[in-house]
């Protein structure tokens, strides 16, 4: 009997849009009455047997419309890398042929690509025929050969808006302040070119973008600040998370844990409280540092229906894509137009994606270009339209499906 089975995962960090894409793959599983089976904790629930079978649990349309707009994991996360090793591999042949798996899906990015890319390789070097597809996911926007990323869009929405309130916030009072927002990205500045929307599009604030692609200079930062304040006037500055010193170390690195993950990535963060500590020394104003942490990745309040329709179809697209014998693959948007608004999706060797980083185009460096900054707002602007409707419970608060584990 061929192996006609479908197993799901999930990985990396959470995203307002990954359950989306989730919601896509299980309705073409049950469109195509094929079994779908969801593993728990990413590619650790398949070696640890934490494996449910999803289509009792989404047996109406209703069950996948909420767990489109559910934020987070719905089926856990992990963030395992991989050996090389055969015993690993062993342990997913064999559970793959006891729940009688043909088609594997993981949504991710660049470290969940990488698990798909040795997945993949390794069925094929011995002839197993089970079809492995990875589903892209990351606010970070760094994945390589498309044009954007499933969750990107929520993220920049909720960054965009929050600093939109935050220019109101500090504007009420008539005296020198410093407020300086760091932003997620890891090594890339595509959610803090979105924190710079609201001086995009009006020429007011944030005054300050600092971006990992551009190396950072204390000296300059600090008189840029002087600048800013002497007319008594509130500065808002947004940084990366992960702004480099031009000999390429991370700023304030003596500050930060020195602690990795399993693929090698150093945990950031911190670089706001540094910058506040360094404007403290030199400069005699009010100054504060926000650290917007977690509640940038799966704010579904403020999530972009585009961003989560987009989300839905590349994971419907990307089972449509296995089922059609595809494998070794990563599932990509490719944008037709910005005006109007355009995408399609298509897909590319996986291991073209795989542990590699797309950075902010070099043109894009020059922020303050009046041409360069519309260009930006063509790219950011159609992925954060739209608003979606969370179902709510008496007391006007989100419910959100769960998926459960012993059904």
């Amino acid at each position: 009997m061929p192996n006609t089975n479908i197993i799901v995962a999930q990985s990396g960090g959470p995203t307002s849009a990954i359950n989306s894409s989730l919601a896509g793959v299980i309705q073409k599983a049950i469109e195509s009455n094929i079994k779908i089976y969801g593993s728990f904790y990413g590619i650790e629930g398949i070696l640890n047997d934490e494996i449910v079978l999803l289509n009792n649990q989404f047996q109406k349309q209703k069950d996948i419309e909420d767990l489109k707009y559910t934020p987070a994991m719905a089926l856990g996360s992990c963030r395992y890398k991989l050996s090389n090793s055969k015993k690993e591999f062993d342990i997913i042949i064999n559970r793959f042929k006891q729940y009688n798996i043909g088609y594997f899906l993981y949504i991710g990015g660049n470290d969940s690509m990488d698990t798909v890319d040795k997945i993949a390789k390794y069925f094929k070097e011995i002839n197993l025929d089970i079809k492995v597809v990875g589903i892209p996911k990351t606010i970070d926007n760094d994945l390589i050969l498309t044009d954007h990323t499933p969750g990107f869009g929520s993220a920049a929405k909720y960054i965009a808006t929050t600093i939109t309130e935050l220019i109101r916030d500090i504007s009420i009072y008539n005296i020198p302040s410093v407020t300086i927002v760091e932003i997620m990205g890891r090594n890339t500045g595509w959610l803090t070119l979105a924190a710079g929307i609201p001086f995009f599009l009006n020429g007011l604030q944030p005054e300050i973008i600092c971006i990992p692609e551009v190396p950072f200079c204390e000296k300059d930062f600090i008189k840029r600040i002087r600048q800013g304040i002497t007319n008594n006037t509130p500065i808002i500055a947004v940084v990366s998370e992960g702004l480099k010193n031009k000999d390429g170390s991370y700023l304030g690195e003596d500050c930060k844990t020195g602690l990795v993950d399993r693929f090698g990535h150093t945990y950031l963060s911190g670089v706001g409280k540094y910058l506040e500590n360094l404007v403290k020394k030199n400069i005699e104003c009010k100054v504060r540092s926000i650290e917007l942490n977690l509640m940038q990745r799966c704010s579904a309040h403020l999530s972009s229906k585009t961003d989560l329709d987009e989300a839905f179809n590349i994971g419907y697209d990307g089972l449509t894509n296995a089922l059609k014998d595809k494998t070794g693959i990563a599932m990509v948007y490719n944008r037709i137009s910005s005006s109007p608004y355009n995408i399609t999706t298509s897909y590319v060797d996986v291991d073209l994606i795989a542990n590699k980083e797309k950075k902010v185009p070099d043109k894009w460096l020059d922020i303050y270009n009046p041409k360069i900054q519309k260009e930006i707002l063509d790219y950011i602007l159609p992925l954060i339209k739209g608003n979606i409707s969370i179902k709510k419970n008496e007391f006007d608060l989100p419910i959100y499906k769960i998926i459960n584990k012993t059904l």
